[in-house]
């Protein structure tokens, strides 16, 4: 990721404890994902790339060009692309 696309991304770094989700409204990963997480408390902010201006862009230059979701930030800024709960509970 160049030094441009970490500077869009950087307004998505949550803070400790939580993760930013980029999804879409009809991603069943996604709607799993959500369901782990709430029932092992981890926080998030979901942000539909459908709808937010410029984000279909960031996901796709985290990840090598495919828009691919659920694509997760996390608090130290590294994201990663549909990690099982387990991946998530570590890097929070």
């Amino acid at each position: 990721m160049s030094q441009i696309e970490k500077e869009k991304l950087a307004p998505y770094v949550p803070a400790a404890g939580a993760v930013t989700m980029f999804t879409t409204s009809w991603c069943g990963y996604c709607r799993n994902l959500k369901r782990l997480m709430d029932a092992k408390g981890i926080g998030y902010t979901e942000v539909n790339i459908e709808e937010v201006e410029g984000t279909a862009e960031l996901v796709e230059a985290i990840n090598g060009g495919n828009q691919t979701v659920p694509t997760l930030v996390f608090p130290d800024g590294s994201a990663a692309t549909n990690p099982r709960i387990e991946e998530v509970l570590e890097r929070v």
